[in-house]
């Protein structure tokens, strides 16, 4: 199997191209991790595969290592973050459920007590 090609327009992809600019907090061969820029908890971090698929789904279909490795490293910045008392991962597949930008991706969130439901 080939990884999809970036996407001209997508923001993500251009953040692990470096043509944009991004607070990197971890990366790997396969993700990378960066600070939101509209951070939701006090510590919102994104953790996107390195290869283009519109959701956490399709991602997990086509490269299953990219989808272990974002969970893996979802845990390697919540140790970094020092989130020991506890973190939330979500991942938004659709408009529906508030993706703005569709290439897959984790969120990271905490440095506060979550409540449920979450919305």
């Amino acid at each position: 199997m080939t990884t999809p090609a970036p996407k001209d327009d997508c923001i993500f992809c251009k953040i692990v191209a470096g043509e944009l600019p991004a607070e990197i907090i971890h990366a790997t061969e396969l993700c990378v991790a960066f600070r939101d820029l509209e951070p939701q908890a006090p510590t919102h971090v994104l953790v996107i595969p390195r290869s283009h698929y519109e959701n956490a789904a399709e991602l997990s279909h086509w490269e299953p290592a990219a989808l272990t490795d974002l969970i893996a490293t979802a845990q390697a910045v919540a140790e970094t973050e020092e989130l020991g008392e506890g973190y939330r991962m979500v991942f938004n597949t659709g408009a529906a459920a508030q993706q703005s930008v569709f290439h897959a991706h984790l969120h990271v969130l905490g440095g506060r007590t979550m409540t449920w439901p979450p919305g």
